[in-house]
């Protein structure tokens, strides 16, 4: 159930990102969907793979190139997608920072089980 709503907030998130940056276009829902799925899929077998092999690189830009690494994930997947396009590399860096921006913003109160999880803040005593 919790993989279900996370994948209906990660859509929603590339709906808006597709609001905002004008170099990426979701034409419908289950565009949305699939791409939130595959963009999963990959981050989780494919980027750490990479993020291995790039370490030098990382580590030679204190970090700046990792947002580069998730724009080309986001292109590959509008690749495979049809319904979900990313035109340009700047539209691809702008909308994979924004993207990964919305996306944990939405998933903030998700707890692992897919449900609305609000932590109070406590006091220190």
């Amino acid at each position: 159930m919790g993989f279900l709503i996370r994948l209906c907030l990660n859509a929603l998130a590339l709906i808006i990102v597709s609001t905002v940056i004008p170099g990426i276009k979701v034409q419908g829902l289950l565009p949305a969907l699939s791409a939130a799925f595959f963009l999963g899929l990959i981050n989780a077998v494919v980027r750490p793979i990479i993020l291995i092999l790039t370490l030098p690189l990382t580590i030679l830009t204190l970090g700046l190139f990792i947002p580069v690494i998730n724009a080309c994930l986001l292109k590959l997947v509008s690749l495979m997608i049809q319904g979900f396009e990313v035109h340009g590399f700047w539209s691809a860096v702008f909308g994979a920072i924004l993207l990964s921006l919305v996306s944990g913003l939405l998933n903030l109160f998700i707890n692992d089980h897919g449900r609305v999880e609000v932590v109070a803040y406590r006091q220190r005593r």
